[in-house]
């Protein structure tokens, strides 16, 4: 375990010095949200008892969603693992004293959070000040605080379990590109990444709910604006652990079976 921490730390620390990528990530993110915000604002004067969501709880998704979008998008690959599996220097890896799978997960984990770690920070010190109805409040108790944070260590971990299937698909084709594309667009939409899972229409809704890619951040930012409670966020939070499990379980077996056709040729 040892090891895999020491490797943690070095993705961590060699992320967190690109600082200049953040800054501009940060602006793009606090002006998209601006905007998102905006449009929500103008069909909620329209009607606002026709949305599952109070204005209020929409507008805190939107600040978490921007916030926290590195530790979400599912757009978001290690150029490095594709390098290594279509290259040929899988080899190397394969000679270190270190299970490619959770080497690979350690370092997925450690470049997301370093990510978030540069952005969050002043995206919720404007969002916070702004004034209402645009501002982003503070959850209603500790508890649904507490539910949020282990909420969100499970998105995290189902995102990166999710890509990681991604990267060992590599291994079947001559290109990433079409895998990649296709799970970005359709698991960045039924994540809630472009409207909240609640504005989708019943029973589509219902169906959408039992994917792993609600399991993302539909969940973790539904608590911490309390339109998930009671039931339905226990039975949230045991499906992100059910297809976090099942994700890495697959994942692991499906790598296996990768690794024993790599063939490595040259000198």
């Amino acid at each position: 375990m040892r090891k895999y921490q020491a490797f943690f730390r070095i993705r961590f620390i060699n992320t967190l010095q690109y600082r200049s990528a953040a800054i501009a990530g940060m602006a793009t993110q606090l002006a998209w949200g601006l905007m998102e915000i905006l449009a929500f604002h103008a069909f909620y004067q329209a009607n606002p008892s026709a949305f599952p969501m109070t204005f209020q709880q929409t507008v805190s998704y939107v600040w978490l969603q921007q916030a926290f979008l590195s530790l979400f998008m599912l757009w978001f690959f290690e150029a490095e693992i594709f390098n290594t599996i279509t290259t040929g220097t899988i080899a190397y890896e394969l000679v270190r004293p270190m299970d490619l799978y959770n080497r690979w997960f350690c370092q997925s984990a450690a470049n997301r959070l370093a990510k978030a770690l540069l952005r969050c920070g002043p995206i919720f010190v404007i969002a916070f000040l702004l004034p209402a109805p645009y501002r982003l409040i503070l959850p209603t108790n500790i508890v649904a605080l507490f539910l949020f944070l282990l909420s969100m260590a499970l998105s995290l971990g189902v995102v990166i379990a999710m890509s990681q299937l991604v990267y060992i698909s590599t291994f079947y084709t001559f290109s990433s590109i079409g895998v990649r594309i296709v799970i970005s667009s359709i698991g960045e939409f039924l994540a809630g990444g472009v409207i909240p899972l609640p504005f989708f229409p019943q029973p589509f809704r219902q169906f959408v709910e039992l994917l792993p890619f609600a399991s993302m951040q539909n969940v973790p930012l539904r608590i911490y604006n309390g339109d998930l409670t009671g039931f339905a966020l226990v039975s949230a939070l045991l499906l992100q652990a059910f297809w976090l499990i099942l994700l890495i379980v697959i994942g692991k077996i499906w790598l296996q079976q990768a690794l024993k056709r790599v063939v490595v040729q040259g000198g």
